[in-house]
């Protein structure tokens, strides 16, 4: 299973996560996010990494002239497109996963309109995710597409969250948090033994 940990500011929580077992690491370009991080320093992380552990640039309503100029800076391999974008916005070369917000309107049908090779599922938010807040689970079951489960997951939910979804990768950020950007080690280390134990 893909698995995520999204919002990294500092070397320290990378190696970590990936020291604990996470496949993916998010890095997030969106200014007003508290968790956001310059191109410069996510490319100057990103180079001490080993390179078999997914980098995935979080971007919300950029143009794709922008999303590709950073994800060649900060060497990137996945872009996260989380706001409203179309597939015109998508950069060229690189794999996409689109994020959709999740309400009581959401349909799968949604995802038919926009290309891509993974699907990001979170709660709804005014700042595009790193609410800490769970939607609906049972809406994500069954839609047919690599679904990327994300909103309000740690280690007491996220067998559950799996169970009810079977999504094929899943993505926690803010429940992991001692502060806005920063990791708390023991709370990312129980997530991950949970997702190590399945």
């Amino acid at each position: 299973m893909m698995v995520k940990i999204c919002g990294i500011t500092n070397l320290q929580d990378a190696l970590a996560a990936i020291e604990e077992g996470a496949t993916a690491l998010g890095f997030n370009f969106y200014q007003p996010s508290p968790r956001y991080i310059t191109p410069q320093a996510a490319a100057e992380i990103i180079a001490q990494l080993p390179k078999d552990a997914l980098k995935v640039g979080v971007f919300v309503n950029e143009s794709a002239g922008v999303v590709e100029a950073i994800a060649n800076l900060a060497a990137l391999d996945v872009v996260q497109l989380h706001g409203k974008e179309t597939p015109d916005q998508a950069p060229a070369g690189y794999p996409v996963w689109k994020a959709f917000r999740v309400d009581a309107n959401f349909s799968a049908d949604k995802l038919r309109e926009f290309p891509a090779e993974a699907y990001l599922l979170d709660s709804p938010t005014e700042l595009y995710g790193g609410s800490g807040h769970v939607f609906d689970w049972n809406l994500a079951h069954n839609i047919g597409h690599k679904i990327i489960l994300a909103g309000g997951l740690d280690a007491s939910n996220v067998r559950q969250a799996i169970a009810t979804a079977a999504p094929w990768g899943v993505d926690a950020c803010s429940r992991l948090e001692s502060s806005p950007g920063r990791k708390d080690r023991a709370k990312m280390s129980a997530f991950l033994c949970e997702l190590r134990n399945l």
